[in-house]
This record gives structure tokens, sequence and C-alpha cells, in this order.
């Protein structure tokens, strides 16, 4: 959990590539929908562009078409971008409770605002793989270019301080509530996300084994 620019993505990459767990991240999912021209696609792009969270029932369908697959149940799941309202962290529970999953942990990345406005004024992404990039902390290596597979990077329309206000307020009626949702519940560990990335994950991994240990 975290606002736009706090690195989820790029703590949910290290998370992935550490412990073999499956990442589930809406962006993602999103972005195959709407490059597929998928109804559900097609909803979420308007919302999309205008900055503003999908409606829940879009995303609440999406996120349990993919938890119910075979490599979530062998793997474990790290969801990226899920829940972002209390309806959804409802939803969330009913969809674990039938497939028999548990929640173990919430990870909340704190980051002033400040910070944020730097991070995402400076970010890029792939349209196609949705890698994410900085063009100061973590450039491509060839400047526009995607590493992965040469796509040509672009900004979001709404990855600026104007949009990153939005986002924050939304984010701060919606999505910051459901840590008291989960506060007795479900493990928290609150991150200074304003850190470096390494540093960052180090907190991380620490939880994670700790909790795998006991």
């Amino acid at each position: 959990m975290g606002p736009a620019g706090s690195g989820k993505g790029t703590q949910s990459a290290k998370i992935t590539e550490d412990y073999n767990v499956v990442h589930l991240s809406t962006g993602d999912m999103f972005r195959a929908a709407i490059s597929n021209q998928t109804p559900v696609g097609v909803q979420a792009q308007s919302f999309i562009d205008q900055g503003l969270l999908v409606p829940d029932e879009i995303t609440v369908a999406l996120v349990e078409e993919r938890l119910v697959q075979s490599d979530v149940k062998e793997r474990g799941f790290l969801l990226d971008g899920f829940p972002r309202t209390i309806n959804q962290a409802e939803a969330l529970s009913t969809i674990l409770e039938k497939i028999e999953m548990p929640l173990n942990l919430i990870i909340d990345l704190k980051v002033d605002e400040k910070l944020l406005v730097d991070r995402i004024s400076g970010r890029r992404m792939c349209k196609k793989c949705g890698t994410i990039y900085h063009i100061t902390n973590n450039p491509p290596k060839v400047e526009g270019i995607c590493d992965v597979d040469g796509e040509t990077l672009y900004q979001r329309s709404d990855d600026n301080e104007e949009g990153l206000k939005v986002r924050l307020a939304e984010y701060n009626a919606s999505t910051a509530p459901i840590m008291g949702y989960y506060k007795d519940s479900t493990d928290i560990l609150d991150v200074d996300a304003s850190l470096a990335p390494d540093q960052v994950f180090a907190s991380i991994s620490s939880k994670i084994e700790s909790l795998l240990n006991d």
C-alpha cells in the first residue's frame, strides 16, 4: 500500500524476485485489458486517463478472476494496487475466504508529498510491458526507450504536481482508511519509503523472513 510514487512497483518486483510469489498488479491487468480492448478495458480507460480510480465492481471482477488461478494457489501472491477502498477490502476478504487463502501481511509505504512530486514528475512508463523508469533515479539504458522490449516510453497525463494532488486526495479519502479495516486482523508493516530502494526492501525482507520463520 502507498500513494502514487511511493515505490510500490519497485518493491513488488524485488519481493517477487526474492520470494517467487505471484505479482498481481491491477495496473498490469488493466493495461492488458485496455490493450486488448476488452469491455472491462474500455470502461477502465476513461477513468485511468483522468487519474481517477476505476470503480470497485470492475476492479474486483478482474482481481478475482486472477486469484483463482492455479499458480496463485501454489506460490502465494503479492497484491499491488489492490485493495484501494473499503468495499474492495471487504470483497477481497470474501474472495480469500472462498479460495481458503490468508492475507498474511500489509506493507504500507510512507513518503512525504514533496518527494512524491519529484518522483512522479520524473516517471516514465512503457505502455506495452508497464515497466517504470525515472529520468534521474532509474533511467533506461537508452533515453526514452524501454530496456525490456524496446518500446517508446511515455509520461502519464496525470504524472505532474496537479495530477498528483488529485490522486493523493483520492488516496487519503479512499485507500488510507483501509488500514483501520485491517488493523485487528492482519499484520501491518509501516515502512519509510523515502529511503533508497534497497534500504526499503531490507525492512520489508526482514519482516517477511520473521513471518516465514514463525
